[in-house]
């Protein structure tokens, strides 16, 4: 007998599976990977240094100074992180987080997951 907690997982790969979890107000899902020690201190391409203590993402199109919810849709840990760099540029991958935003939603040893992001703030126009 599958527990509730495998279940509700199950069902959860098959509605990702289907496009239904974008119904649920995900603006995108896909795979979350992050990058930190080989590309601390450097420039990102918004011209920001790279702190891979920060609460940070790099993401393909988003502009520079989004704000963004992303949910492991497994665990269901979340966290929100600021746009400041592009990539990633691994086929199917989404969005690279920094390693503490890793750390907090709790992929540093897997290395990625199957996550939803929703755009929380979009950038002021200044």
């Amino acid at each position: 007998m599958l527990t509730r907690e495998a279940l509700i997982a199950a069902a959860l790969v098959v509605l990702v599976t289907v496009g239904i979890v974008q119904a649920w107000g995900y603006d995108q899902v896909g795979v979350a990977s992050w990058y930190g020690p080989g590309f601390h201190g450097q420039r990102t391409s918004s011209g920001e240094v790279y702190d891979m203590h920060e609460m940070t993402a790099a993401h393909k199109s988003l502009p520079f100074g989004t704000v963004v919810k992303v949910v492991d849709l497994e665990s269901g840990n979340s966290v929100v992180v600021r746009i400041t760099d592009r990539g990633p540029f691994i086929p199917g991958r989404i969005i690279d987080l920094s390693k503490r935003a890793a750390q907090e939603l709790g992929i540093i040893d897997t290395g990625t997951a199957r996550v939803g992001l929703k755009v929380l703030r979009w950038p002021s126009r200044d």
